[in-house]
């Protein structure tokens, strides 16, 4: 299709007329008009405006032509389809786009949906398509619409208003079979009433279109109060998707989205075509949303971030609900904290003393040795977590999830950066709590277990090159810190992956599928296979996570190996082990010891920086949340810390209400 220039734009318009094809008219404006990438869109619009001005019989004839071709299409389709969902769920929704990209459908020039596909190519086109004011679109559709003879005008309008009808009906129809849909069943059973919300709202639709049809009055009142009870159902049944206990998919996600979609679609339609004479403003408007969702219609990108949002928050949810627990407010849970901490570091020094004495001397092959060491971190992260200890690293992927909901639940103001400096220095005091634990502990019993092993063999626990390697491996002058920062990213994954599969539990109802499963029915009695049941429903995504967030770190520096890349990864806490026994099997001397104590802590704060700041991002981005001012929140904690110093490593004695209310929001009150 050759598109007009400028100049020859009255030319153009003619030659089509005279053709009688206005499809090809329109596709040709439609490529003058996204040439530049739309830049001059809305001056060529003022162009085409002046051209049909200056020029009323041509004029007269593109709007019969452009009057007549309309009225000959099927409209309904795309009022029904654009910018809405399909029924093919995510998955298959998103293949069918990919698809699309490569292979195109065929278009059907007789219905407006394939038309508006021809004409409105990609999503750039919505951009220029939004840029134009909607004043000036009016006043070329005005234009047209009063130059179209009076007897197709009423032809056009009766049709479009039929058209919309059926649309209206057809949408109705779907809302209400939405109600027997398993997933949203699955979150709210209510559903299956015969009176739901759903049903109800296509029975007073029915109504209203049989009083329009018939061209008589309809108080519309009990249609809007129905609607608004099926918005706050669709608002609900989100809720519960993205709530602890839940479980979302990427199909209730999508098809949540789509109710959400065909009610707005719904609404809009009752709108435009209450009137017995639709008004050329509310077409106006109507039009520029179909051509706006069919240009975006193909979009992987789009359709993506609708689906992804209520899985990402409802994973996030899980995370912030078990970050709770990793934030100490009191002087017992402060101990309790250091306690848990104090028996992670005596596993974590075993396992660092494991990894160099077995895997280190015994295993040769990359490869091996990889998965090895990703097993000895990974089932120990796992016993940690079944002993209720706690391994330092593990709670800024929670906590920073329980501050993004701090966030979401907050107005703006002072009152609330004072809230949020307080959460972030109670998260602060429960990470030095946790890291003193683990290090402190790790690195004294690894100290003892080089001295013991010295005074009973009569050698060091470390060859000299083993304690050489420990030393350099701290320092941050190197690959260091950029080690530290790959562990923090792996901390961040452990946590997604946790709340990963707490949801999969969640929307697979595993509890009470482990409790009927007919193998376990038959090797455990009731009682047991209900504690196991419990067991693995509340923890199974604890346990993933710190077996996936192990494996990680195991294999991290195979495949820096296999792709001659620098990856690896530090941990503060192996990293702590790894120094302690290296400082009683080497000779370094004090010095070189207290320095890489410092160096590990430096380590430390990097694992903890990125992990914490990672979450936050994706935990705020999921819940369509933002903070107003990091440095009112700093400014705030900084006052904090100069009136109550010691409180960023001590908790203060709390008030009975507060403390009371702190214990109420771990579990959930």
């Amino acid at each position: 299709m050759i598109a007009p220039k400028d100049h020859t734009l009255s030319e153009f318009l003619a030659e089509q007329v005279a053709r009688h094809n206005a499809f090809n008219l329109l596709q040709g404006l439609a490529i003058w008009l996204r040439q530049r990438k739309g830049k001059r869109a809305q001056e060529r619009i003022h162009l085409l405006i002046t051209t049909l001005q200056q020029d009323p019989e041509l004029c007269a004839k593109t709007a019969e032509l452009l009057a007549k071709w309309l009225g000959s299409l099927r409209l309904y389709p795309l009022l029904i389809s654009a910018g809405i969902f399909s029924r093919k769920g995510f998955r298959d929704e998103l293949i069918a786009r990919l698809y699309e990209h490569f292979n195109p459908a065929y278009k059907d020039p007789n219905d407006l949906r394939d038309v508006f596909a021809l004409l409105l190519v990609n999503e750039r086109d919505a951009r220029w398509l939004r840029e134009v004011p909607e004043q000036t679109w009016l006043q070329l559709f005005h234009l047209i619409w009063q130059k179209t003879p009076a007897h197709q005008l009423d032809t056009l309008r009766r049709y479009v208003r039929w058209e919309g009808f059926h649309a209206i009906e057809m949408l109705s129809i779907w809302i209400a079979a939405e109600a027997l849909e398993p997933d949203l069943v699955r979150l709210d059973p209510k559903l299956l009433d015969r009176d739901s919300a759903f049903v109800a709202f296509k029975r007073e639709t029915h109504a209203w279109l049989a009083a329009h049809v018939q061209h008589q009055a309809f108080d519309d009142s009990h249609l809007q109060v129905m609607l608004q009870q099926c918005r706050d159902k669709v608002e609900k049944l989100r809720k519960l998707g993205t709530g602890s206990g839940a479980g979302a998919s990427m199909d209730v996600a999508h098809l949540l989205e789509r109710l959400d979609q065909t009610f707005n679609r719904i609404v809009l339609l009752l709108t435009t075509f209450a009137d017995e004479k639709p008004k050329l403003a509310n077409l106006l408007h109507l039009t520029g949303i179909l051509a706006c969702a069919t240009a975006e219609q193909q979009s992987v990108s789009r359709l993506w971030k609708r689906s992804v949002g209520m899985l990402a928050r409802s994973i996030t949810q899980n995370t912030s609900d078990h970050g709770e627990h990793y934030i100490t407010r009191s002087k017992k849970e402060y101990m309790g904290m250091v306690r848990s901490a104090a028996g992670g570091g005596v596993l974590i020094a075993l396992m660092a003393l494991f990894k160099i004495v077995y895997v280190g001397r015994h295993i040769t092959n990359p490869f091996a040795y990889g998965v090895a060491a990703g097993l000895n971190y990974g089932l120990g992260f796992a016993l940690i977590f079944i002993l209720h200890f706690t391994v330092a690293t593990k709670q800024p992927a929670m906590t920073a999830s329980r501050f993004a909901a701090a966030v979401e639940r907050s107005e703006s103001g002072h009152a609330v950066n004072q809230k949020l400096a307080q959460l972030l220095i109670d998260v602060v005091r429960s990470q030095v709590a946790a890291v003193a634990g683990n290090v402190v502990v790790a690195m004294t019993l690894a100290m003892l277990i080089a001295l013991v092993y010295r005074f009973t063999q009569g050698v060091p626990i470390l060859t000299e090159a083993e304690v050489a390697y420990q030393i350099h491996s701290v320092n941050p002058w190197g690959a260091t810190l950029w080690y530290a920062a790959i562990a923090g990213l792996w901390l961040f994954c452990s946590g997604i992956i946790s709340g990963f599969f707490d949801n999969r539990c969640d929307y697979l109802n595993l509890r009470m599928r482990l409790r009927q499963h007919p193998v376990l029915k038959r090797l455990l009695p009731e009682k047991l296979r209900g504690k196991v049941a419990d067991y693995l429903h509340s923890n199974y995504g604890s346990l993933m996570g710190n077996v996936c967030f192990g494996m990680l770190l195991g294999m991290t520096g195979f495949v820096g190996h296999a792709l001659g890349l620098p990856l690896d990864i530090r941990h503060v806490a192996f990293s702590s082990a790894n120094i302690g026994y290296a400082a009683v099997a080497g000779h370094e001397g004090l010095w070189v010891f207290i320095q890489s104590v410092f160096f590990v802590l430096l380590i430390g704060v990097v694992n903890l920086v990125v992990s914490f700041m990672l979450t936050l991002w994706v935990a705020l981005r999921s819940r369509e949340a933002k903070i107003d001012s990091w440095l009112g929140i700093f400014q705030c904690a900084w006052q904090q810390i100069r009136a109550q110093p010691m409180n960023l490593f001590y908790p203060k004695d709390l008030p009975a209400d507060a403390n009371e209310q702190g214990q109420a929001e771990k579990h959930g009150h």
